[in-house]
């Protein structure tokens, strides 16, 4: 009994004791504002609006990514076509892959021109979202 008491005295002793110190700033102090994670696509006269969203990509894409204009667009609507393609088919089976992970379906059509910079970004989030969940669409992934 004596051993009890000891040891719950101990635990509230450790418990209000250990309190984190307030950070102090002057009022002169500006906040640093952060990067948003958030990349949106649009435009207007194809009528179609991309928004990612994911912790993450942005940097990604600026620091890891091949640069503009080093895979034609050709290239990036023919990967883009596939990984779509696959992602659509893991949507529609949440028993067998994460639904948290695949959340919607994303509609591509390979017959309108989206442009470079739309087939690039998509391109580019497939390849950061398989790389970082361990996931893998479709063929090759290079890691980057």
């Amino acid at each position: 009994m004596k051993n009890s008491i000891y040891i719950l005295a101990i635990i509230l002793v450790s418990l209000f004791s250990c309190k984190t110190s307030k950070p102090t700033f002057s009022k002169t102090d500006k906040t640093i504002p952060t990067q948003s994670d958030t990349v949106r696509i649009a435009n207007d006269e194809l009528q179609y609006e991309v928004i990612i969203i994911d912790p993450g990509f942005s940097t990604w894409l600026n620091s890891r990514a091949y640069p503009r204009g080093y895979h034609s667009q050709s290239y990036l609507e023919n990967k883009n076509q596939l990984y779509v393609s696959e992602w659509n088919s893991r949507v529609l089976q949440p028993q067998r892959y994460d639904p948290n992970l695949y959340e919607m379906s994303i509609s591509y059509d390979s017959n309108i021109n989206y442009g470079y910079e739309v087939n690039y970004l998509i391109y580019n989030y497939m390849i950061y979202f398989q790389n970082t969940y361990k996931q893998k669409l479709f063929g090759y992934v290079p890691s980057r």
